[in-house]
């Protein structure tokens, strides 16, 4: 039996949350996922809740800060930062639909708490790319949340309906690039 570390059961324990939700990142079946025994996860962690916010813990890294690293590599530009950035985040929504699942146990409380810190820190980078593109703080913060709500219809689409939308790389493009449009559109009487 392979020694285990305890990256290798919050590798398991986010697999199991994205794909079943809180409750199946539960030990005995994490266990048998891995082929060893529970004794294995109690040599790095004190209880399954531990693990459940080690999980969380990973995919907020994950899906939240390592997605900013990557974007602020990328460019200077805001307006293109913000463009890959909502092409990643459709693509992906497209492919995985773990944050759904966690929307939808957003009832748990350790899993309400990851979906807050999640939503803050993505709509307060996007207000942040909005205000280096020149929008004003208030009105940089609305449309922040207007993306992020649109990035969350987006994946329910993406998982319910996905015939409504774009099935061309043209077509994805055009939809990504109107929302860019309308995010950094200029400032009428909004603000």
């Amino acid at each position: 039996m392979a020694r285990l570390a305890a990256d290798d059961w919050v590798t398991a324990a986010v697999r199991a949350l994205l794909t079943d939700g809180p409750d199946a990142v539960a030990v005995q079946p994490l266990a048998r996922r891995l082929g060893t025994t529970k004794g294995s996860f109690y040599w790095h962690f004190d209880t399954r809740d531990d693990l459940l916010r080690a999980a969380l813990q990973r995919w907020l890294r994950q899906g939240t800060e390592d997605v900013i690293v990557a974007v602020e590599a990328a460019t200077e530009d805001p307006v293109e930062r913000a463009r890959m950035l909502m092409r990643m985040v459709t693509e992906h929504s497209l492919a995985s639909p773990g944050q759904l699942r966690l929307l939808a146990t957003a009832d748990h409380p350790d899993v309400r708490a990851a979906l807050e810190t999640a939503a803050r820190r993505r709509i307060g980078y996007v207000a942040r790319l909005l205000r280096a593109a020149g929008l004003p703080a208030a009105v940089a913060r609305r449309r922040a949340m207007l993306a992020y709500a649109a990035y969350i219809g987006h994946a329910q689409l993406a998982n319910s309906t996905p015939g409504v939308l774009p099935t061309g790389s043209a077509a994805r493009r055009a939809l990504l690039t109107a929302l860019t449009d309308l995010l950094f559109a200029p400032v009428d009487a909004e603000a």
